[in-house]
């Protein structure tokens, strides 16, 4: 049914893409203290895929677009509007455009969206108002992170959880029918510190005058135990909540497609939510966590394996730093 608008959602097209070079749990034991055993029984995860020092967020975003709007059957001159959910931009003045200048979308406006995990499902949504308004006709979403460029790799609880990779949806207009049934985003700025990738000041004295701060970003670090606490307790909530504004049951629910974090985290919010195995999509043994990037390469992949037909009601959650939670609700095709 369409919005209230009389504007309706259509998901037409995904499209991924990921580093050639793999790290395996086997070789990830050679650089710090660790196992296969330990890594995959705690995470699900057995290997990550890693980004060359030359390699970058722009090339790997553009790749999953132009995946998705060949899915799609787009041409890139149709696109409207651009938007990168990123936190590990090429440029802290934002990506997203270089991105649609590799595409040549020049017809697009593109901006970067920073959510942490979230990003895709806040990405989702943001781009769902601009069609719904009737302002843009052709929206494409990208999810892509390269956080292998921020990780401490002596640091044996994070080093093992994340990969690089980006992931990309295109949403069009549609006067026939909506696919996008409900959504719910929430933020809670005082959880921060749990998971963070923070600025660290270097005092710059400028002559006698000034004193100002010229520094880089420290590395992410994460209280893992609060995070799983966190997520498993607010995405079985927020993921009610959206469904409960797509008018919609658990039991319609389809797919269950959920930020690649843990399979902990996956299997509890399943368990929660009586939700069986068989319907909770999970690749995170291949990639492990890739942020922004997980929803979208997740669904990418299970759509090309024809797992996912037209039609399927999927129930999406990302959740993390910030932090920040979020749920939406979409049909597929």
């Amino acid at each position: 049914m369409q919005d209230q608008s009389g504007i309706g959602i259509a998901i037409t097209g995904s499209g991924s893409t990921v580093p050639p070079v793999v790290l395996d749990n086997q070789g990830l034991s050679q650089i710090v203290d660790t196992s296969d055993e330990w890594i995959s029984t705690r995470t699900g995860i057995r290997q990550r895929r890693l980004a060359a020092p030359n390699e970058s967020l722009r090339s790997i975003a553009a790749q999953a677009a132009q995946q998705a709007l060949a899915m799609a059957k787009v041409s890139v001159t149709e696109v409207d509007l651009i938007i990168l959910a990123t936190s590990t931009p090429d440029d802290l003045f934002g990506t997203a455009s270089q991105v649609q200048a590799t595409l040549g979308a020049t017809k697009a406006a593109a901006f970067d969206l920073t959510a942490a995990c979230s990003g895709f499902v806040f990405g989702m949504v943001t781009a769902a108002q601009f069609i719904r308004t009737g302002t843009y006709q052709t929206v494409v979403v990208i999810g892509a992170d390269i956080l292998s460029r921020w990780v401490d790799w002596s640091d044996r609880r994070t080093c093992v959880l994340f990969g690089d990779g980006a992931g990309a949806i295109v949403m069009q207009a549609s006067p026939v029918s909506d696919g996008l049934l409900g959504f719910e985003l929430h933020n809670d700025g005082s959880q921060n510190g749990c998971l963070t990738l923070s600025y660290q000041p270097q005092p710059h004295p400028l002559g006698e005058i000034v004193t100002v701060g010229q520094g880089t970003f420290n590395p992410i670090a994460m209280n893992g135990q609060e995070v799983y606490r966190f997520a498993v307790k607010r995405v079985p909530e927020v993921i009610e909540k959206a469904l409960f504004r797509a008018n919609l049951t658990v039991e319609q629910v389809d797919w269950l497609l959920l930020h690649q974090a843990n399979q902990r985290i996956l299997d509890a919010v399943a368990q929660r939510l009586g939700i069986s195995n068989e319907k909770v999509i999970s690749n995170m043994a291949n990639y492990g966590n890739t942020s922004a990037a997980s929803i979208p390469i997740a669904l990418d992949e299970v759509v090309r394996a024809g797992t996912i037909q037209p039609g399927d009601v999927i129930a999406a959650s990302g959740f993390g730093a910030g932090l920040t939670w979020g749920a939406t609700i979409f049909r597929w095709g």
